[in-house]
């Protein structure tokens, strides 16, 4: 065992323990010395002998103090308080204890950068108390000696030594080094580490075992080939049973791999992407979907309302008009509407919206059928942050529209793209203000041998379509991200999506379809 380890040693860890034959603790300084190798290379052979305790590195790190070129002037003429205070003791001894504040400033010569922070420590040490541009000395502020002040005799020191160690410091002004790293910029901190290398007892069994310093190769050359000089080389041993460090790859963050995977399914499936804004009118989020203006989900409690801008501008008034008609009485399409007055006003307010669907309205509104269209982005709900719910999520919304679309056909098309990421599905009936018929997706989770509900469906209703002058059917569909990814990472919290947990997402895997159900 002794002699595996021997043979893989490198050549200068092999020197480095040559050197501590007569010394059992040696410092770095003296490797370089005796053995005649580079710092790094002997700090490099370090860390090797004492991953593989042959050797301890002891480490010692020790803080030089020195003044700055601003301390040096405040040694040399005192501190901004003590300058103060040298102009108040002075006017005191000429009977004159209160002094205007310019006239104080101007004869302790202090810039106006350090006269809030000199009357501070005046005030803070009681040297003085303020009037209104004033001010007046203590008893106490008479009686200091400035040159015996510990900040005085700290800074004195100071000039007189180059470079002291911070023990030095505290040893011989207890507290005040501490003081003098509040002020800023007036001492310099210079923290020098020293090295001491300690042989273990397998170091010493090694030097006991004996060394033999050799070259070593560990690459052949193109040359030693052609020449057979190779024949003649020492060759160092390896462990293949080494660790190696991990390596961790660049990789794409979960949350963007998925909808990058969603994206790439619903493109492969012949669907156009569309892209909008964050900030939608309350026309095209909730009014064009048929939503009454006195719904639930139009609550300040559930929606985030903008006021810069307050108001958005409308499209074509024969498009509102419609839309007004859909809602008082159901315009054409034989419904009674929600029998209410409608109100533009109400329409007009800005919000981040609060879903997707408005942008496959407005998507209908310029684009005739037949149409296939999906989009992904951000929305906002005023949901109370847990577990489970954020206020700004992730959501895909898909709609296909054509002559021969049927509820049938949704339910084909959402079992397809279910089916390619991974998940058994199945459907159970629902309500939203804006489909009929309409449905709950629901995907099936092995570990809990329970269904999950993960997006909503169905066929918009005549009340969303005769505004726009649809006349074919339109399936819609629509499910949160973040849920799926959920899903997918395993993952018990939505925040763990947002927080960044670096050793997380380190030990994800590269690769797309993390887990099949």
């Amino acid at each position: 065992m002794l002699d595996k380890m021997i043979n893989e040693l490198h050549l200068y860890e092999k020197k480095l323990l040559n050197g501590m034959k007569t010394n059992d603790t040696i410092s770095p300084e003296e490797i370089v010395e005796n053995e005649g190798m580079d710092i790094k290379a002997v700090m490099s052979a370090a860390g090797m002998l004492s991953s593989k305790d042959i050797i301890s590195v002891d480490k010692t790190a020790t803080d030089n103090i020195s003044l700055s070129e601003e301390g040096k002037d405040f040694a040399e003429n005192g501190l901004p308080e003590q300058r103060i205070l040298q102009v108040l003791q002075d006017s005191s001894k000429q009977g004159q204890d209160t002094l205007p504040m310019d006239e104080i400033m101007e004869k302790a010569g202090l810039e106006q950068r350090f006269s809030n922070i000199a009357i501070g420590w005046v005030m803070r040490n009681r040297w003085a108390t303020m009037g209104k541009g004033v001010m007046t000395i203590t008893d106490k502020g008479k009686e200091v000696n400035i040159s015996e002040l510990p900040e005085s005799k700290f800074l004195k020191f100071l000039r007189e030594h180059e470079h002291v160690t911070n023990k030095e410091l505290d040893d011989k002004f207890s507290g005040v080094v501490k003081e003098f790293n509040k002020r800023k910029n007036l001492i310099n901190v210079k923290t020098t580490q020293d090295f001491k290398f300690r042989i273990n007892k397998r170091g010493k069994e090694i030097l006991n075992k004996g060394l033999t310093i050799q070259d070593e190769a560990t690459q052949l050359t193109h040359e030693q080939l052609k020449t057979g000089s190779w024949k003649n080389l020492h060759y160092r041993g390896y462990d293949i049973n080494a660790s190696a460090p991990k390596n961790y790859p660049g990789k794409t963050h979960p949350l963007q791999q998925t909808i990058e995977e969603i994206r790439d399914i619903f493109i492969d499936m012949g669907f156009d992407e569309a892209k909008g804004n964050i900030l939608e009118s309350a026309f095209w989020n909730f009014d064009m979907l048929f939503q009454p203006q006195d719904h639930a989900a139009r609550e300040m409690q559930d929606t985030f309302y903008v006021s810069n801008p307050s108001v958005a501008n409308l499209p074509d008034q024969n498009l509102v008009d419609k839309t007004r008609a859909e809602h008082e009485h159901g315009g054409n399409t034989g419904s009674e509407g929600w029998n209410y007055k409608w109100n533009e006003d109400i329409a007009r307010q800005v919000v981040l919206r609060t879903h997707t669907t408005g942008l496959s309205v407005r998507y209908l509104s310029e684009h005739q059928p037949p149409l296939k269209m999906f989009s992904v982005g951000r929305v906002f709900r005023r949901e109370t942050i847990n577990y489970k719910h954020l206020p700004e999520f992730h959501q895909v919304e898909g709609i296909v529209a054509g002559e021969d679309m049927s509820f049938k056909n949704l339910l084909g098309i959402l079992k397809e793209f279910y089916r390619k990421l991974g998940f058994k599905v199945r459907f159970r009936p629902a309500y939203f203000p804006y489909t009929y018929l309409s449905i709950e997706s629901e995907i099936y989770v092995p570990e809990k041998k329970s269904w999950m509900e993960l997006g909503g469906s169905g066929m918009f209703r005549p009340e969303v379509l005769e505004p726009l002058g649809i006349e074919t059917q339109v399936a819609a569909f629509g499910l949160g991200i973040e849920r799926l990814a959920m899903m997918r990472y395993g993952i018990e919290d939505i925040r763990m999506l947002y927080q960044s947990d670096i050793g997380w997402l380190r030990n994800l895997p590269v690769t797309r379809n993390i887990k099949s159900f």
